[in-house]
C-alpha cells in the first residue's frame, strides 16, 4: 500500500485495524481462559493485549514501512512523541485491561496516526459495546458513522466527569486534592477504567469533562476525536517547550468549552500550580 495515502484513508487503515483487533480480544476474552501477568509489579496485562499490539504494529509495518510506531506492549518508547522527523502510530492494543480481565465491557482499541507531532486522525473502537469513534483534523468525529458532538455543559455543578487513578499507589495526595475540589463543584463523578473511552464519552456528551494523566497511547485518538467533536481540549499543567501538545500526557483536562476554563482553573489551585 502507498505511503502518500489521504488522512481518510489511513483512518480507514486505522478502523480496519481497531476493528480486528478487536474481533482478536473479544474472541480471546470469550473462547479462551486468560493469560495475565505484570509489567513494572504494578500493570496488569494480559496476552491478548501482547496479541494485538503485535497484530496492529505487525499490519502498519508491513503497509507503512517507514513510519513509526508507538504501542503500549510491544513498543512503548515515549521518547519517540518527540521525534518529528517521520509520521508515527500511537497504538493501545486494550484499554482498560483491567476491565477486560475482569469481563467489564469499557474496553477500547485506540490507533492514531500523527505528522510532526500533531495527530492527524484517530479511530478508538469499542468491540463489546460495538461503537466506534473516529475522526480526522478539520473533518468532525463520529460514532458508528454519525457525528457526534460534546455536550455543550455550562453549569459546572450540573456536570458529570471522569477521572482515573494510576496502578502505583505511592503519590496519590494531590490526586486526592483534585478529586475533593472537583466532586464539590460537579454533579458527580464517573470511573470508567479506560482513558480512550472517557475522552470519547466527552467527545458525545455522555461526560461533561475529563482530567487524568495518561500515556500517549491511552489519549491520543481520543483527544482529536474530542477536539474534532468541539470539546475543549488542554493541559491544567505546563506543557515542557518543544514538546508536541497533541502527544503530552500530564495534567490532561478535556471538557465542553464553557466548563472548560473552570475545570483547569479548579485543578491548577487543587495542584497548587501558580
Amino acid at each position: 500500500m502507498s505511503e502518500s495515502l489521504s488522512l481518510s484513508a489511513i483512518a480507514d487503515v486505522a478502523e480496519t485495524l481497531a476493528r480486528e483487533a478487536g474481533e482478536l480480544i473479544r474472541r480471546e476474552r470469550e473462547q479462551n481462559t486468560l493469560r495475565t501477568d505484570y509489567k513494572h509489579q504494578t500493570e496488569l496485562v494480559t496476552h491478548a493485549d501482547v496479541m494485538a499490539d503485535e497484530f496492529i504494529t505487525d499490519a502498519i509495518r508491513q503497509r507503512f514501512p517507514h513510519h513509526r510506531i508507538l504501542s503500549e506492549e510491544t513498543m512503548p518508547d515515549l521518547s519517540q512523541a518527540r521525534e518529528l522527523d517521520t509520521p508515527l502510530w500511537i497504538v493501545d492494543p486494550i484499554d482498560g485491561t483491567v476491565n477486560y480481565a475482569y469481563g467489564h465491557p469499557q474496553v477500547a482499541v485506540s490507533i492514531a496516526f500523527a505528522e510532526r507531532g500533531q495527530v492527524q486522525a484517530g479511530v478508538v473502537h469499542a468491540p463489546f459495546a460495538g461503537e466506534t469513534f473516529r475522526a480526522t483534523r478539520g473533518q468532525g468525529a463520529t460514532l458508528n458513522g454519525q457525528p457526534i458532538r460534546h455536550s455543550g455543559a455550562s453549569d459546572l455543578r450540573q456536570s458529570l466527569f471522569a477521572t482515573g487513578f494510576p496502578y502505583t499507589k505511592d503519590n496519590l495526595a494531590p490526586l486526592l486534592r483534585r478529586l475533593d475540589a472537583m466532586i464539590h463543584q460537579c454533579r458527580d463523578l464517573r470511573r470508567i477504567g479506560s482513558a480512550a473511552l472517557d475522552i470519547c464519552w466527552v467527545a458525545c456528551g455522555r461526560l461533561d469533562a475529563y482530567y487524568e494523566t495518561v500515556s500517549p497511547w491511552d489519549f491520543a485518538a481520543a483527544r482529536l476525536i474530542a477536539a474534532e467533536a468541539g470539546a475543549t481540549v488542554g493541559h491544567f499543567g505546563t506543557v515542557p517547550e518543544g514538546y508536541p501538545e497533541d502527544l503530552w500526557g500530564q495534567d490532561i483536562v478535556i471538557a465542553a468549552p464553557e466548563i472548560w476554563p473552570r475545570v483547569r482553573d479548579l485543578l491548577r489551585a487543587a495542584s497548587g500550580y501558580a
